[in-house]
């Protein structure tokens, strides 16, 4: 019963009457059968039937059917409901992301690259009724995945970002910034949404990061960047070792702060700086936060009507009673 709702419950207060009811019948059952006084029963068999013995079965019926009607007219039922969502205004994201050997670094665990990928595909499973795409930037840019709503795309993109020479090493910050701002300049989304990561300085590609701040104001595109790495000295690439592999050594980390809160200013957007793993979480929860995506919900609503059960028990039960009050117990008075 744990499923059964009651449309109409105020009528269980009719269940108080059922006590005065009994009360009543004990009161008035003597009078229900002619008496006979005699002077002595010595020589009658003290015996009684079994029909006699049943009578007040009668009566229970008459009881358990009212009992029946008043749960019919509280309405048992069960429901079952269905959501279907509807994003009623979208958002599109483009995650611009920094791709050059300093990413490798080792101030964030195991580096920057890798801590990267696990926090942007937590921030993608986290933003079901947005598209989202993916540009990556070294000296120069490409789109990794354009502006899609399979969000199983997007985490296979994610997963294979790695560093491998794809690009010509460098940071070319404008010319990241740029290519998302053309992934979303054709965007008819009610809000269009950039996430620039860098943990360098601009020292490539032919794009001012500036002027690709200004396209994107131009578009109404809200930039949100992102530096990532220590303050001070981190654990960086700088050199091929005899084996193919990387040597590692402390290197100052260099950030233009300045320039990422310039663009972030310019274009109505935030500029954060991600100094650990739990710092760079922390910020991708605050823009998934900030971009809130408007979702109409509706609920369908299934009624299974359960009175006709109680409502034909009832009819059952009465009919139990005339019947039997007509025929086997015709007799009794």
């Amino acid at each position: 019963m744990g499923k059964i709702t009651f449309l109409n419950p105020e009528f269980f207060w009719l269940f108080l009457l059922i006590p005065v009811v009994i009360a009543w019948y004990f009161w008035k059952r003597n009078q229900q059968s002619a008496t006979l006084k005699m002077s002595s029963t010595t020589g009658f068999k003290n015996s009684e039937s079994l029909l006699v013995k049943l009578k007040p079965s009668l009566y229970v019926f008459r009881i358990l059917a009212l009992c029946s009607l008043i749960i019919a007219l509280a309405r048992p039922r069960t429901v079952d409901v269905s959501n279907q969502t509807k994003t009623t205004k979208g958002i599109d994201i483009v995650m611009a992301i920094d791709v050059s050997g300093s990413m490798l670094a080792k101030d964030l665990k195991p580096n920057r690259m890798e801590a990267l990928k696990r926090v942007a595909a937590d921030f993608v499973g986290e933003r079901p009724n947005d598209r989202i795409g993916l540009v990556l930037y070294a000296s120069e840019a490409y789109t990794k995945t354009p502006v899609t709503s399979d969000k199983a795309i997007i985490l296979e993109a994610i997963k294979e970002i790695k560093y491998d020479n794809a690009l010509q090493d460098g940071t070319g910050i404008g010319m990241g910034l740029a290519t998302a701002v053309n992934r979303l300049k054709d965007s008819k989304a009610k809000s269009r949404v950039i996430i620039l990561l860098t943990d360098g300085v601009n020292n490539a590609g032919f794009i001012e990061p500036e002027t690709a701040a200004d396209i994107a104001k131009q578009y109404g595109i809200k930039v949100y960047t992102i530096g990532i790495g220590s303050n001070g000295m981190a654990e960086s690439p700088y050199a091929y070792g005899p084996n193919g592999g990387f040597l590692f050594k402390l290197q100052k980390v260099e950030i233009d702060e300045q320039l990422m809160k310039s663009i972030a200013r310019k274009t109505d957007g935030t500029y954060f700086r991600a100094t650990s793993n739990d710092r760079l979480a922390q910020i991708y929860n605050a823009i998934n936060k900030l971009e809130t995506t408007e979702i109409q919900e509706l609920k369908f609503y299934d009624y299974d009507e359960k009175y006709r059960f109680f409502v034909s028990f009832a009819v059952l039960l009465l009919l139990l009673e005339v019947g039997l009050r007509n025929t086997v117990y015709r007799s009794f008075i």
